[in-house]
């Protein structure tokens, strides 16, 4: 009786965990969750997913746009070999300086999910791996926002943030920007975090009619 009890109420979790989930994600799907169901008065602690090339240069330009005293502290999630996509993330906390007392932003490396070129199926072992390799981080940080353009490196990042959030850990926002470069589909990051993004911005009009949920923000570049 006592083994038979436990086999249920394992059971009952795994029902219980499944149906969170597919909650959220309709929530997140019909886009009922693109609001912010409190007004924030703290600043907002925030994961910024940097890319590499262009990702990077959309992102640079967004986040000079910001007022940084609003998202603090700030932690930049970069690929282990962009030392490029580094030196942008440098030069604008640099720039942005006057704005702020101290310095309040952190550059944290991750191994890239998915490199340029590979194939789909291998990419699978190599994003597990880096997901397993940025859960402590993330649980570290437990962050309020996490924002991100592509590519593969921000995969993790959202499921982890996604599962935090199902599990009651955090109440993580998702933030996605479509990269510019797509005009009328959707990139395969993209075509993942549209089941993980509270809110989905596109750069393009013919791609918001693909999306009805998605916001249309015109062209960061």
């Amino acid at each position: 009786m006592e083994t038979q009890l436990k086999v249920e109420l394992c059971i009952l979790f795994i029902i219980l965990v499944i149906a969170r989930l597919l909650f959220l994600i309709h929530k997140i799907t019909t886009g009922h969750s693109k609001y912010a169901s409190n007004k924030r008065i703290e600043p907002c602690k925030t994961i910024i997913c940097i890319g590499s090339g262009g990702h990077t240069t959309e992102m640079i330009s967004l986040l000079s746009t910001l007022d940084f005293r609003k998202y603090s502290p700030r932690y930049y999630i970069i690929a282990t070999t962009d030392t490029t996509s580094l030196t942008k993330v440098e030069s604008l906390e640099t720039s942005k300086s006057t704005q702020l007392r101290e310095k309040d932003y952190f550059i944290k490396k991750i191994p890239r999910s998915r490199v340029v070129q590979q194939s789909y199926f291998t990419s699978i072992f190599t994003t597990i791996f880096s997901i397993l390799y940025s859960i402590p981080l993330v649980l570290k940080i437990r962050p309020d926002l996490v924002l991100c353009n592509g590519p593969g490196t921000c995969i993790p990042i959202c499921v982890i943030g996604f599962l935090l959030k199902s599990f009651f850990i955090t109440d993580t926002k998702i933030v996605f920007i479509e990269s510019f470069c797509r005009t009328k589909t959707l990139s395969l990051t993209g075509k993942i975090l549209v089941y993980l993004a509270d809110n989905f911005i596109v750069q393009w009009p013919n791609l918001r009619k693909k999306l009805k949920r998605a916001d249309y923000i015109g062209q960061l570049m």
